[in-house]
C-alpha cells in the first residue's frame, strides 16, 4: 500500500510539472513527445526542491511504471524516457552493534519496566524476541509471523521470508531456552496455528511495540540511535563474518536472493578496520 501511494504521488507530481513545464494541459500527444530534456528538466526540477538522489530514483522508477501502462494499454510509448540513466544511490553500509551490546539488550530487556508492571512474561517474550533476531538473524517481520508450532521443532527453523522464500535456519540452545522460558510464562495457550509471540491482549505483538521497548532499552544502556531490532540482524550478519564463516552460508542464513545483498557485510569489517587505522596512525 505505501509503495502504491508513494507511485501515485511521483506521477501526479511529474505530470503537475508538465504542465507549467509545456505551458499547456498533459495529454497523450504531449506525453508521447516528450524529450530528454524535458525529463531532465523533471529531474532538475525535484532535485531543486532539496530531494536525495533515492527519492529521485524513485520518482524515476514510478513515471517508467507509469509510461510502462500507457505501452501497454494504449500504445503510447516514449524511448527518449529510456535514455535517461538512473541516480546514483549511494548504499547503506549497515550500522551492527558490538557484540557485547547486542548480548547487553537481550539481558537488560529482563529488567525493562514500560508501564509500571513489568510482567514477567513480558519480559521473556522480549527477551527471547531479541535473542531471536541476534541469534537467528531473522527480520523482525520474519520474527513476528512465526506461528506457535516452531516451539515444538528441534534445533532448526522454518522461516518464510520476502518473497515467500522459505529458508532453514539453525536455533542454538541458549535461544531456544529462552523461547521454552517465555511459552512457559506466557498467559496464553500456544497451540500450533497460533502466533508465537503475542500482545498484551493476546494478539498478534506488533512490530511498533518491539520498536519502542528498543528505544527505551538504547536510551538507557547508553547506545546509539542505529540500535534498532534490524540491526541485531546486522549483527548477526557481521558477526558470523568476523569470525570467519564464507558469505555464501551467511546469504543462505539471511535468505538473501542475491550474493550482492550479503556483500554489504564485508564493507562493514573494511569502514570499521579504516575508522581504526585513521584513529590510530601517527599522520591522522
Amino acid at each position: 500500500p505505501r509503495t502504491l501511494d508513494a507511485y501515485r504521488r511521483d506521477v501526479a507530481g511529474f505530470l503537475a510539472f508538465l504542465g507549467g513545464h509545456l505551458g499547456h494541459s498533459v495529454s497523450c500527444d504531449s506525453l508521447a513527445g516528450l524529450t530528454v530534456a524535458d525529463f531532465r528538466a523533471w529531474l532538475a526540477w525535484r532535485a531543486g526542491a532539496g530531494v536525495s538522489n533515492r527519492t529521485l530514483a524513485r520518482n524515476l522508477a514510478s513515471v517508467r511504471s507509469f509510461f510502462r501502462f500507457l505501452r501497454r494499454r494504449h500504445g503510447l510509448g516514449n524511448d527518449a524516457l529510456e535514455a535517461l540513466r538512473t541516480p546514483k544511490v549511494p548504499r547503506r553500509i549497515p550500522r551492527p552493534l558490538a557484540a557485547t551490546d547486542a548480548l547487553k539488550l537481550i539481558e537488560a530487556v529482563a529488567y525493562l519496566r514500560t508501564d509500571g508492571k513489568n510482567e514477567h512474561w513480558v519480559a521473556a517474550r522480549d527477551a527471547a524476541l531479541f535473542a531471536l533476531l541476534y541469534g537467528a538473524g531473522l527480520r523482525i517481520g520474519e520474527a513476528l509471523s512465526l506461528d506457535a508450532a516452531v516451539l515444538a521443532e528441534g534445533n532448526h527453523l522454518l522461516v518464510r521470508g520476502k518473497g515467500g522464500r522459505e529458508r532453514m535456519v539453525p536455533i542454538l540452545p541458549r535461544v531456544r531456552a529462552l523461547l521454552a522460558t517465555y511459552a512457559e510464562l506466557a498467559p496464553f495457550a500456544l497451540p500450533a496455528g497460533t502466533p508465537l509471540f503475542r500482545g498484551q491482549r493476546g494478539g498478534r505483538l506488533s512490530a511498533a511495540v518491539v520498536q519502542r521497548t528498543m528505544a527505551s532499552l538504547r536510551r538507557r544502556l547508553g547506545l546509539p540511535e542505529s540500535a534498532t531490532p534490524h540491526a541485531l540482524r546486522h549483527s548477526f550478519a557481521t558477526h558470523l563474518l568476523n569470525n570467519g564463516a564464507d558469505l555464501r552460508s551467511i546469504q543462505e542464513l539471511l535468505g538473501h536472493a542475491a550474493l550482492s545483498s550479503t556483500q554489504i557485510y564485508t564493507e562493514v569489517d573494511e569502514a570499521r578496520l579504516m575508522a581504526v587505522y585513521e584513529k590510530a596512525h601517527p599522520r591522522a
